[in-house]
């Protein structure tokens, strides 16, 4: 129930509305510089979970033999 309220929020209106004040804070210069530094973040936080996802494992055949 609390899923459909949150959706319904954002229409295409909004989200276009919410691009222009993002262009008007950051100017079109930035944006690139924010996608790239959000790019980064993601990958490094896939990283970081896919290393933990490794030793986890490695652990667990440690605790087989």
């Amino acid at each position: 129930m609390n899923l459909n309220v949150i959706a319904g929020w954002f229409g295409g209106q909004e989200i276009v509305i919410i691009l222009i004040i993002v262009l008007i804070f950051f100017g079109g210069r930035k944006i690139p510089e924010l996608m790239k530094g959000l790019g980064k973040g993601m990958k490094e936080f896939k990283n970081a979970t896919k290393e933990d996802d490794v030793s986890e494992e490695k652990d667990s055949e440690k605790d087989d033999k």
